[in-house]
């Protein structure tokens, strides 16, 4: 399934093994949308991940941060009443 989870179980390798079934792992990761991360001397350094999925997360933290942005607005008082939307929404129709 595209955009799953790591599974942190499942989606570890070493480097060594990245570097001798590159296309493999390359392949696997477009095929099945799950990322895979790579480690070196024990410690995690990269992460594999499909650019379609990739994106899709990218669009997704775009959403969420203007939601957020939207929430410390109507904190402050910058927000308007579901009254202001709906007039100034009359003026737009013509």
């Amino acid at each position: 399934m595209k955009g799953a989870v790591m599974d942190l179980k499942k989606g570890v390798i070493p480097v060594s093994e990245l570097k001798n079934r590159m296309k493999q792992i390359l392949d696997q990761v477009v095929k099945t949308g799950e990322p895979v991360l790579v480690t070196q001397k024990g410690h995690s350094v990269v992460v594999i991940l499909d650019v379609d999925v990739f994106q899709q997360q990218q669009r997704k933290l775009g959403l969420l941060e203007k939601i957020a942005k939207g929430e410390r607005e109507i904190l402050e008082g910058k927000g308007m009443t579901h009254a202001e939307v709906m007039q100034r929404s009359k003026n737009w129709q013509a």
